[in-house]
């Protein structure tokens, strides 16, 4: 058996329109989008009375794809009223890491969005980087490459 590539990562939201335009801000493109509900899903996933609609974005160069999903049914636990974004020392998956051309004018427009950043711009060694919270408290970290 041979691992041949990741084929994507799932997030399950709660807006997806809003979760969907802060990602094809960032320069993704919507791969495929669509509902899936009955037997076979819920098998998958171990949940009954599945109902979510999903929409697939994708890089540019179509190598990564991220899956957002919203659960209509059967509805998930809920965060604790003012249960803020976790801190980045969390255990768990934390981020998405995206290389940019221009981080600056990525940053600029993302923030013109309501994105926030999280820490500082700063460079380590031929890079910029920096981590920005999205919608539903996504994370992503932005890196241009500078030399």
């Amino acid at each position: 058996m041979t691992l041949r590539r990741m084929d994507h990562v799932g997030i399950v939201v709660d807006d997806l329109p809003a979760v969907t335009a802060f990602f094809l801000a960032l320069g993704l493109q919507v791969q495929r989008e669509g509902s899936v509900e009955g037997g076979w899903v819920e098998r998958v996933v171990g949940l009954e009375g599945v109902r979510a609609d999903f929409t697939i974005v994708q890089t540019p160069d179509g190598h990564s794809r991220l899956e957002l999903t919203k659960y209509h049914s059967p509805q998930g636990p809920q965060r604790p009223p003012g249960d803020g974004p976790a801190p980045s020392n969390t255990p768990g998956i934390h981020h998405i890491g995206f290389a940019v051309d221009d981080l600056d004018t990525v940053l600029a427009d993302l923030t013109s969005r309501g994105a926030r950043l999280v820490g500082a711009v700063e460079r380590y060694k031929n890079q910029r980087m920096c981590y920005v919270r999205g919608p539903e408290n996504i994370v992503v970290e932005l890196s241009e490459r500078t030399g």
